[in-house]
């Protein structure tokens, strides 16, 4: 019986144990203001699951969209900045 497994290891083995690159990280800090905007829109859900919301509650949940709102157009300002400065011809 012939064993393939350690060729296929070593085929698939670099996609998996790579570093990001420059790039991705790049652009995971350029995101990170959004996801950090996400993350307290989904605690400001998470509080009101196990009781009624209160007014306190629906302001900060709507605070919370707002920045998200806020958050993805000055990501998507930012990009598209950079596409029209740095884009082709």
């Amino acid at each position: 019986m012939k064993h393939i497994a350690a060729a296929q290891a070593v085929v698939t083995a670099d996609d998996f144990d790579r570093e990001p690159t420059h790039a991705e990280l790049r652009a995971i800090g350029q995101e990170m203001p959004v996801i950090l905007a996400e993350v307290d829109l989904l605690d400001a859900q998470i509080i009101t699951l196990d009781r009624t919301p209160t007014e306190l509650d629906a302001r900060r949940i709507r605070r919370a969209r707002r920045r998200v709102l806020a958050e993805r157009r000055a990501l998507a300002n930012r990009t598209a900045g950079v596409t029209l400065s740095g884009g082709a011809a």
